[in-house]
């Protein structure tokens, strides 16, 4: 396998060698953004601009596609003064339930919210609610103050000519869609409203004490503000995209390939697996995830040393979830995030299960690295072994993972006490699996 490692890290190098210009990239489209949300400000004070977004930053950079980015424009709203009205389970797979944000009769504060732009008069004069907060008005009256902050910045030279046009913005179902050109690279913004809530954001069981982050990073992170977004046209979700960017950054602060190994199968994914994106298929969300779950079920700094063994450690993750066809929510495990009924799961599980058995054709970058490929690292039949969490939650565990690591001739752990756990499931599946073992 030693053969193998200067390919990965030629790779890892080309990725590398065009993070420098994309966050550069970025951070001249949202510089030209940031400059129109400060008029969008000026004009009308109940939005505010977010000037925190090192974060997306480096998610930016990170990637290869040029996917959607989306930006928070916080309202000037006190939410704790808002009733939360829940009306039950969320359909778009993040966050538990969908509710409204009343106004209260005694609310005192809120009188800028009560107007016709983005409030709506409760019918029900029993109730202690005035009437809501309403996301569809919110987007309207955000898209004319967008429209004219362009043309605004546009006549006054604030922005340079031909760095975004008004007739770019597109009005979405739960956001604003805004093309930002910066240098030769054009980037889509989502602008999304957000009201921020002093709440305790839903977290994975014992988070505190979960394995392979800095210690108390998972209490820090999911004891901040949440995002409350449009989820419809009268309601409004919990959405915790920060939150993961958060833990994201916290695991680039280690040593070893974790952030590294996610580049690498983002690319795989854009250029290999979604042909370019001329395909639908996994987003950098979905592999965000599969990292945040290997980073857990993989606690050992000695799992991300190895470049080669790191992006291992996500593609039996990943390729569990597509055998089980569930990816669960890191935060909240019971919402699925591979339930998305544009994906064809079968053939993405064909191309992740032939990328992992032969990697290097996929690994090369132009003609001169052409050769003879080793030959397959598993045979026919792994799909049966990968199931068994459908079955069984209790595979779902490092020793598991391990067995799926030894089959792919990737687990290189030096722990005796790791070692006899792995051999004991291995036993375990061996004997429920069969030949297919």
């Amino acid at each position: 396998m030693a053969l193998q490692v200067p390919l990965w890290h030629h790779y890892l190098q080309a990725i590398r060698s065009r993070a420098a210009s994309r966050a550069q990239d970025y951070q001249r489209a949202e510089n030209v953004l940031f400059t129109v949300l400060e008029r969008v400000h000026a004009r009308d004070p109940r939005f505010l601009v977010d000037y925190s977004r090192d974060l997306e930053a480096l998610q930016f950079a990170l990637r290869s596609s040029d996917g959607p980015v989306d930006v928070e424009v916080p309202l000037r709203v006190d939410a704790q003064a808002l009733l939360s009205e829940e009306l039950g389970a969320s359909e778009t797979g993040d966050g538990p339930v969908s509710c409204r944000l009343g106004v209260p009769r005694e609310g005192a504060g809120l009188e800028q919210w009560m107007t016709d732009d983005v409030f709506t008069t409760s019918s029900d004069v029993s109730t202690n609610c005035l009437g809501h907060l309403v996301p569809s008005k919110v987007l309207h009256v955000l898209k004319d103050l967008l429209v004219a902050a362009i043309v605004h910045c546009k006549h006054h030279g604030l922005i340079a000519p031909g760095s975004l046009k008004a007739d770019s913005l597109s009005a979405e179902e739960l956001h604003l869609s805004l093309l930002v050109s910066s240098g030769w690279r054009t980037i889509r913004f989502n602008v999304v409203p957000v009201v921020r809530w002093k709440r305790q954001a839903p977290a994975l069981e014992g988070a505190q004490r979960a394995p392979g982050f800095p210690e108390g990073c998972l209490k820090r992170v999911t004891s901040q503000e949440v995002a409350l977004v449009p989820a419809s046209a009268q309601l409004w979700r919990v959405s915790t995209d920060y939150l993961l960017t958060r833990l994201l950054s916290e695991l680039g602060s280690l040593p070893g390939h974790r952030l590294d190994s996610l580049s690498i199968l983002d690319r795989v994914n854009y250029e290999t697996w979604r042909d370019s994106g001329q395909r639908p298929g996994l987003t950098f969300r979905h592999l965000k995830t599969v990292l945040l779950w290997a980073s857990a079920l993989f606690p050992a700094p000695e799992d991300w040393v190895e470049l080669q063994g790191a992006v291992y450690r996500l593609l039996v993750v990943l390729l569990c979830c597509l055998a089980t066809r569930k990816l669960p929510h890191f935060l909240r495990p019971e919402l699925n995030l591979l339930q998305d009924a544009r994906l064809d799961l079968d053939a993405l599980y064909q191309r992740v299960e032939r990328f992992a058995s032969q990697p290097e054709a996929a690994l090369r970058l132009h003609a001169t690295h052409l050769g003879r490929s080793p030959p397959p690292r598993i045979g026919h039949g792994v799909k049966a072994l990968l199931q068994l969490p459908a079955s069984d939650p209790a595979y779902w565990a490092t020793a598991y993972f391990d067995v799926l690591l030894d089959k792919f001739q990737v687990f290189h752990v030096q722990d005796k006490a790791r070692i006899s756990a792995m051999q004991s499931i291995f036993r375990k599946t061996k004997t429920l699996s069969g030949e297919h073992s």
